[in-house]
Formats: structure tokens, C-alpha cells, sequence
């Protein structure tokens, strides 16, 4: 990443609210760029860590409606795009499939169309997931050239972003798509987000629920797919004939490892420990044994890799929590992180 790169720039972000959403806006904020925002909710982070100081632009608006992305896309008139706004729960798209499917899928061919009509932008980052792959369970590490597919409406989701992306970069949008791991990080408060759990219920003292214990996951500290995100943003401005449609951000192997594990690492971190019990038979319905990321593309072509190992990643997460229940300033404290992150030019493995 190339911090000139991103001073003075106009960016949209659309989902930046959320909990990717606002740390990328900060670190955005945090480079110089000229950041406009387009979300449809307000999260707790977004407020505690005072998000919008600084922002050129705080629309709230709905990525499924075309009129209020056209007006958007007009006032911001953005010269790189980061798409994250999304339906971005597993368990949700259970309860409710059509909203996920308009939200993600459509939403992103509205997102796209808008851009592609009314804007000119240079790069086009759309936000997908590590669920978009068409999982047999077997545990190998998808490469960005695995089949998509997705036996969930939220993975199928994802799935569809993927093929929306593609269809419009043959119309000459430059378009790619990242696909990260599971992230972890300070100030995230999504129901059924592991880590989001394991703070709220070590916040509140009370027992946590774990439902898939044995399933394998690729961790990381959302800084290091946001730096992935970043980077293909800045190669794709400055060559999109020769950059790559779409990106793995995972992990190196020591990082992907079991939920129970996970769990047990930030009980001993937290003060005064958590209480674990097992959820009722029934609740991991849905979820995936194993899922692995390849990552080789981004290392070798983009020279990325995660600056902070998993252990890492726990120390900041849990220390950022102990921070807010001390009254600390969290946008401070965020930026801290942040500053902190882009200072450590030793990367982890």
C-alpha cells in the first residue's frame, strides 16, 4: 500500500457504518482522502468511534433503491469505490433469504450500474466473502479459480456478487472482488460473529454459546484484509488491463484453526476469564466443517501479507474492549490501532 497514493483522493464507501465499513473509513480519514460514505444503518462502533468527524459525505440510503445510488454516485463523484454495504450474516440469510439475496446481489448490480452510468471511477472494489466457493467439505484451500457456489442463501449471495462483478467488468467497469477470512477486531457487535459473542458475553458476564466448536476457520485481525483491500484498489487505478478479477486475504496456515480454540484464547486474555458452555444440538446447523483460504495470488502479485499473527490480533481485540468499558476515546484508540498496524512494516510468517 502506498499512503501518497491515497491523499487528497474522492473515495465512496458504501457500508462504511459498518464494522469493516468504519475501520477502513478511519484509516481512509487517517491517509488524507476525501472520503464519501452511503450506508443504510448506523452501527455502535460507528458512533463510539466518531466515524463521521472528517467525513466529506454521510448519506444514509438503500443500495437497492437506484434513484438515491444515482444521486449518490453524482455527488460523490468517486474516483475509487470500496462496495461493502451487504446483508453480512450467515444466520440471517436463514430468516430472511430474499432480503439477502436483493441486498447482496441485486444490491451490487445496482451499486455497479450506478457507477458504470453515472460515474467514472478508476477502481471498483467490491466486498464479497470466503463463502462465495462451492464448499465440499474436504479442507482444502480455495484458490480464486475454485468454483463459486454456496449451499446457504447468504454464501449463494456471495456467490452472485461474484457473478454481478464479472458481468459488469466485461461492460468495462473496472471491477475486482476480495474475498477475506473471518475477521476479528474491536467494536464489532454483529449477533452470531464469534468474536462478537465472546465480547459481548465476557462484557456482560455471562455465559457464552459456542455452536461449532470442531469447525475450522481462517483468522485474522480485519486490518490485514483492509490493507488487501487497499492494495488491489491501487493496483487496479493504476493497471486494470493486467490486474486480477478477484483476491483471497487469508491467513498464513498457523492462523486457520478451530472455533473451541478461538474461544479459549480470549477467555484466558479477558479479565477475569468467560464462562463456555456448549449451545443446544441444532444451533451449527448450516455451518461449514472447514473453510480454508490460498492467498498466494495477493502475496506473490500484490506483495501482501498479514502484518499481525493471530495472537496479535487477540491482544488488540480484547485490549481495544478493555479500553471502551475504561471510558476511554475510541476514536483515538481505533486510530491507534491503525497507526500502530501501518507502523509494523514486519510481516508476520
Amino acid at each position: 500500500m502506498d499512503p501518497a497514493f491515497w491523499q487528497g483522493r474522492r473515495l465512496w464507501l458504501t457500508g462504511h457504518t459498518g464494522f469493516k465499513g468504519s475501520w477502513l473509513t478511519l484509516w481512509l480519514q487517517a491517509l488524507g482522502a476525501e472520503v464519501h460514505g452511503f450506508s443504510h444503518d448506523v452501527t455502535p462502533l460507528y458512533e463510539e468511534a466518531g466515524v463521521a468527524d472528517g467525513l466529506a459525505g454521510d448519506v444514509r440510503g438503500d443500495v437497492r433503491s437506484r434513484s438515491e445510488l444515482r444521486a449518490a454516485v453524482v455527488r460523490a463523484r468517486p474516483d475509487v469505490v470500496f462496495h461493502l454495504a451487504a446483508q453480512a450474516l450467515v444466520r440471517t440469510g436463514f430468516e430472511r433469504p430474499v432480503e439477502t439475496f436483493t441486498v447482496n446481489t441485486s444490491g451490487t448490480a445496482k451499486v455497479l450500474e450506478a457507477l458504470r452510468d453515472h460515474g467514472q471511477p478508476r477502481a471498483v472494489v467490491v466486498v464479497t466473502s470466503d463463502k462465495c466457493y462451492r464448499n465440499d467439505g474436504a479442507g482444502r484451500r480455495f484458490t480464486e479459480d475454485d468454483a463459486l457456489g454456496g449451499d446457504d442463501q447468504y454464501a449463494a449471495s456471495k456467490a452472485g456478487q461474484e457473478h454481478v462483478a464479472a458481468a459488469f467488468r466485461g461492460l468495462g467497469l473496472p471491477v475486482a472482488t476480495v474475498r477475506a477470512g473471518n475477521v476479528l477486531g474491536g467494536g464489532d457487535t454483529a449477533p452470531g460473529r464469534l468474536v462478537a459473542d465472546v465480547m459481548r458475553a465476557a462484557e456482560a458476564g455471562e455465559p457464552l454459546q459456542v455452536r461449532a466448536p470442531g469447525a475450522v476457520r481462517p483468522w485474522q485481525h480485519v486490518l490485514c484484509p483492509l490493507e488487501g483491500y487497499l492494495a488491489v484498489a491501487e493496483r487496479l487505478a493504476s493497471d486494470p488491463a493486467t490486474t486480477a478479477p478477484s483476491w483471497n486475504l487469508g491467513p498464513d496456515e498457523r492462523d486457520e484453526g478451530p472455533v473451541g480454540a478461538l474461544v479459549e484464547a480470549l477467555r484466558q486474555r479477558w479479565p477475569g476469564g468467560l464462562m463456555v458452555r456448549a449451545a443446544p444440538p441444532g444451533a451449527a446447523a448450516g455451518e461449514a466443517p472447514v473453510l480454508r483460504l490460498d492467498s498466494t495470488r495477493a502475496r506473490e502479485e500484490l506483495g501482501w501479507a498479514p502484518r499481525w499473527d493471530l495472537p496479535r490480533a487477540l491482544d488488540e481485540t480484547v485490549a481495544w474492549h478493555v479500553r471502551r468499558r475504561e471510558g476511554a476515546d475510541m476514536r483515538a484508540e481505533t486510530l491507534r490501532q491503525i497507526a500502530a498496524y501501518g507502523a509494523d512494516g514486519t510481516v508476520s510468517g
